[in-house]
């Protein structure tokens, strides 16, 4: 099914979409990587505040290469999500909404996915240079001093994302090799 939602996102909005949905995401999300996922759990560890206010936020985790001339945000590709994992749990349980990245989650992430009733999304890896053609523009709001793993506000414009693992858990990476491995079975 083809949704278009907007970001950030909403509990009602994230349980009614399915493992293997197609999404176009509109609105404000985020980005952040290793280093500034290390940076939060520090600060939470701390006792400290968080840059950026999760409650309904999608992250992106994404560290874009430097824009052209003309444009806002150079190559804007998903990185690998598991290297998120570490801290991932702590932040939906702060109310973080969602996550964009590629790659499978551990069972910990899923868990905290559901019972925060949260989604995450994959996007395309090897498209980024595509995929920055929906980002409208890109400002770093947290951690300059990381660079490329800053935090950066991004508006984007019909973002094309799929949904891998919904709020109940549902996984599209286990489901598609079993409907893989069923096709392979019965000769198709």
């Amino acid at each position: 099914m083809n949704r278009h939602i907007e970001a950030p996102i909403d509990k009602k909005e994230a349980k009614s979409l399915k493992a293997g949905d197609y999404v176009y995401i509109t609105g404000t999300i985020y980005t952040a990587r290793d280093a500034a996922h290390k940076r939060m759990y520090d600060i939470l560890a701390e006792g400290g505040e968080l840059p950026v206010d999760l409650k309904g936020q999608v992250i992106y985790y994404m560290g874009p290469s430097p824009a052209r001339e003309g444009r806002v945000i150079g190559s804007a590709g998903p990185t690998t999500a598991s290297r998120m994992d570490k801290y991932t749990p702590q932040l939906l349980d702060l109310g973080m909404g969602a996550m964009i990245g590629k790659g499978k989650r551990s069972p910990e992430v899923i868990e905290a996915i559901k019972r925060n009733d949260a989604v995450y999304f994959a996007a395309v890896g090897g498209a980024g240079a595509l995929l920055s053609k929906c980002i409208t523009s890109s400002e770093v709001v947290a951690y300059e001093d990381l660079g490329t793993e800053a935090i950066r506000k991004l508006t984007v414009e019909n973002f094309p994302a799929i949904v891998v693992i919904d709020s109940e858990g549902n996984n599209l990476y286990e489901t598609a090799i079993k409907e893989y491995c069923r096709t392979e079975e019965n000769g198709r």
